[in-house]
């Protein structure tokens, strides 16, 4: 029995939910280990270290799963606690961010560009884990609201599991052997540079006067990257020079870290199995052309650039510049810039529209008065300076540079970028562990099936 008071979740909690949501933070982070040893593995030939099994694979059940993909989702409005004003009362940029509902994970300027694939013996799936949040689910047990928020999130790609031939460069060393058998799950996370690529070239180009960088191609004979008039007009400094090249990733694929960190010790606290290990490249995951001997992959659509003097270039351009671009699953996850816009101005403008819009960021007061106290939502969002005029045209003009010169954007990166890392989570094959190992699991992996599945 419940005691008095307890809430209507703690009354119906199945025991491996409350058992993992009730498990210190520090136990999982000092008992985080790779196990690699799924049930259902077969054998793992080691010479004498070998060992046999003829246990059935055991996939993840989806409150386990529904548990997992909220790990990688929404945990409730930002906080946007710094100032937008300098000592001296000049403006500061006060509204960069992309999303108004923080996520599991940092993020730079809450852009949230991560998402993730995840494949088990049912299908492939892209989780989009930022349309979704749990704790705005209500009327029903927690269980039973973790697994209606997956429901929801997961958006079905292929009717069966991603796999690839079992060689390099799908897979690599002895992952062959023990990566995405029956049974498993695994997570790949992938990232939309597109969209912080252009709102942080609005964020740099909203320094105070004198500090505005001057951004130069170092790809391209070092010149102006369609900035040349700001930088005569003193709107940018010429003595703060950035190459494109430098600008890279604009740090956005630190999420896809951060959230398999979380995953990771997710898995630690559910008693579950698995490790983070390399994915397959991006290319053969997305479906470049160039590796369809390995399979379709996710059916990326690539962009062939228009631009037969870039190819002519390739011996001192590097890649990607030159390459096809991945650009989304049309429909399902698009970058922002052609060809699911007309031209780069059009896909400023959508940014700007996220931000400042109707249904924009900065338009969102019911969830900004999540976290400010007595109204001071509308004093934020009436005082908070918005980007500047010239600060969007200035941009628009180095992301037309970017798109004019390579026929693609970006072009230092990929539309896409694939971190070249994903988890497995399993149910850990105890025997092989009791077999060769001390001390190779904690008291939340022996328990597990209790607590999960007594009633299997």
């Amino acid at each position: 029995m419940a005691e008095e008071g307890a809430t209507r979740y703690e009354e119906a909690e199945p025991e491996g939910l409350a058992s993992a949501l009730s498990y210190p933070l520090f136990d999982a982070i000092f008992n985080r280990r790779s196990r690699r040893i799924s049930v259902g593995i077969g054998s793992v030939p080691a010479g004498d270290l070998s060992y046999s099994s003829d246990k059935p694979p055991q996939p993840l059940s989806e409150l386990e799963e529904a548990l997992l993909i909220a790990v990688t989702g929404l945990t409730g409005t930002t906080m946007p606690d710094m100032p937008f004003k300098d000592p001296a009362g000049g403006d500061l940029f006060g509204t960069p961010m992309l999303f108004v509902r923080g996520r599991a994970a940092a993020s730079p300027d809450n852009a949230q560009g991560t998402s993730f694939i995840m494949t088990n013996d049912d299908g492939t799936y892209l989780i989009k884990s930022t349309t979704i949040d749990a704790s705005k689910l209500e009327g029903a047990t927690r269980a039973e609201a973790l697994i209606e928020c997956a429901r929801q999130a997961k958006v079905k790609l292929l009717e069966k599991r991603l796999d690839f031939p079992r060689e390099v460069p799908a897979f690599f060393g002895r992952n062959r052997y023990v990566s995405n058998l029956p049974g498993t799950t695994v997570f790949i996370p992938i990232v939309d540079l597109t969209r912080q690529y252009i709102n942080g070239l609005l964020f740099l180009l909203s320094q105070k006067d004198g500090s505005r960088p001057y951004f130069i191609d170092d790809w391209s004979f070092y010149r102006a990257a369609g900035c040349k008039k700001w930088m005569k007009s003193g709107f940018l400094n010429r003595n703060i020079k950035v190459p494109l090249g430098m600008v890279g990733t604009m740090r956005i694929p630190i999420e896809a870290d951060l959230l398999l960190q979380n995953l990771f010790l997710a898995l630690e606290a559910m008693g579950l199995g698995g490790w983070i290990h390399a994915a397959p490249l991006g290319p053969v995951l997305l479906g470049a052309k160039e590796f369809r001997d390995f399979g379709p992959g996710l059916g990326f659509r690539f962009d062939k650039p228009r631009k037969f003097l870039r190819k002519l270039l390739i011996p001192i351009t590097p890649m990607p510049a030159w390459c096809d671009n991945p650009v989304g699953i049309d429909g399902v996850l698009e970058g922002c810039c052609p060809p699911y816009y007309r031209d780069m101005n059009e896909a400023v403008d959508a940014v700007l529209a996220s931000k400042y819009g109707p249904d924009g960021v900065y338009s969102d007061r019911e969830s900004f008065s999540d976290v400010f106290k007595g109204g001071q939502e509308d004093v934020f969002l009436a005082q908070a300076p918005h980007v500047r005029a010239d600060v969007v045209q200035c941009t628009k003009d180095i992301c037309n540079y970017i798109y004019r010169t390579y026929g693609r954007f970006p072009a230092h990166v990929d539309a896409f970028f694939v971190p070249g890392v994903c988890l497995q989570a399993h149910h850990l094959d105890l025997d092989y562990y009791d077999q060769l190992f001390r001390k190779a699991y904690t008291e939340q992996h022996r328990c597990h099936d209790a607590r999960w599945h007594a009633d299997s």
